[in-house]
C-alpha cells in the first residue's frame, strides 16, 4: 500500500477527509505596534478550537503562515508560544512573521494552552483510538479547518499559505502540508526522522502519544509523508545532535526527500547544524525567513 493523502487520513482515523469548518467568532481585536492581534474561536466537529491571528496593519491581502506550536512537556504554553515564545526558540516568530509581511494563525491543540481542560495528552490519545481515531489526526483535522478560515478571510492571499512549526508544530507543518494541497510551503524545524529507526533504538519514546499512527510502518515512513509535499518548495532544518534526529533516523528520511525533490532539487532546502540540539538556531531562523519569503513571493 503507497502513501497518498487519502490514505493517510484513512490511518489517522479520518477515512472521508477532515470535517472542516463549521463556522468563526472574532472574540476581541487590538493593536499592538505595526500589527494587529485577534482572538478567535473556530467550530470543528462541534469543539470550539481558540486562535491567535495576526495581520501586518498595511492593508491588501497578504500571504499567511498557519503556525503549529510545539509541545515541550509544557501543556500551558499552546498558541501563546506566536508572541512568548518558547525555551526551545531563539525568540517569539509572531512580531518577526508580521514584520516580513505574513499574516500568522495558531491554534490551541487539544490538551494545550486554553484546552487543558478537554484532559491530558495520554487520556485524548486512548480516548482517540478507542474511538477507532487518532489524536494526531484531530489534530491535523483542526490544523485543516485553520487552513478553512485563512482561506475565507479576505485579507488573506489563498493562494499564498505556508505551514511552520517546530518540534510537535513541525510534525504538524509537514504532515498538514503532505495531506493538503493549499498549503504552498512548508518549514519545519527539530522533528523529522523515520520512526522504525527510533523504535529499534528506543528513541521513540521520546515523542509524545499525540504521534501514535497505527498502521503507518506497513505502509511508508515519515520521509514518505513528507515526500508528498513535493514540488512544492519544503524547508527542514535539524540539529545534528537533536535526540529526537539520530543520524541513524535523520538520515534515511532525508534520503526519500531528495528523491521525491531529483526532478526540482531546488525546492528542497536542508539544513542540518553541527553542534546542535532540540532547539531553534541563529542560522535556522535566518534560513525559515529567507525561505517564506521567497516560496510564498
Amino acid at each position: 500500500m503507497g502513501l497518498t493523502p487519502g490514505t493517510l487520513w484513512s490511518l489517522l482515523g479520518y477515512p472521508g477527509g477532515p470535517p472542516g469548518l463549521e463556522s468563526v467568532a472574532i472574540v476581541e481585536a487590538s493593536t499592538e505596534g505595526t500589527m494587529t492581534v485577534e482572538a478567535v474561536r473556530l467550530t470543528i466537529s462541534g469543539k470550539d478550537v481558540p486562535g491567535t491571528l495576526l495581520r501586518p496593519r498595511a492593508a491588501g491581502p497578504r500571504p499567511a503562515l498557519l503556525y503549529a506550536h510545539a509541545h515541550g512537556n509544557a501543556p500551558g504554553i499552546g498558541r501563546t508560544e506566536l508572541l512568548s515564545g518558547r525555551p526551545a526558540l531563539l525568540s517569539p516568530y509572531g512580531p518577526a512573521l508580521v514584520e516580513a509581511g505574513f499574516a500568522v494563525l495558531c491554534l490551541d491543540m487539544p490538551g494545550f494552552g486554553d484546552r487543558q481542560k478537554d484532559g491530558p495528552e495520554s487520556a485524548l490519545a486512548k480516548a482517540a483510538l478507542w474511538r477507532g481515531r487518532t489524536l494526531l489526526g484531530q489534530m491535523l483535522s483542526e490544523l485543516s479547518g485553520g487552513l478553512d478560515f485563512l482561506c475565507r478571510d479576505p485579507g488573506i492571499d489563498a493562494t499564498r499559505l505556508a505551514t511552520l512549526g517546530i518540534s510537535m508544530g513541525a510534525t504538524h507543518a509537514y504532515w498538514l502540508a503532505a495531506l493538503d494541497p493549499r498549503v504552498r510551503a512548508c518549514a519545519h524545524l527539530c522533528a523529522f526522522a523515520e520512526i522504525a529507526p527510533l523504535i529499534d533504538s528506543g528513541a521513540h519514546d521520546l515523542h509524545g502519544p499525540y504521534m501514535t499512527v497505527p498502521g503507518l510502518l506497513a505502509a511508508g515512513d515519515m520521509g514518505d509523508v513528507a515526500a508528498l509535499i513535493a514540488p512544492r518548495p519544503q524547508l527542514v532544518c535539524s540539529g545534528a545532535d537533536d535526540p529526537l534526529t539520530p543520524p541513524e533516523a535523520l538520515t534515511p528520511a532525508l534520503s526519500r526527500l531528495r528523491a521525491a525533490y531529483a526532478a526540482c532539487p531546488g525546492a528542497l532546502s536542508i539544513l542540518t547544524e553541527p553542534g546542535s540540539g532540540h532547539a531553534e538556531t541563529c542560522a535556522m531562523r535566518d534560513a525559515v525567513l529567507s525561505f517564506l519569503r521567497h516560496a510564498l513571493a
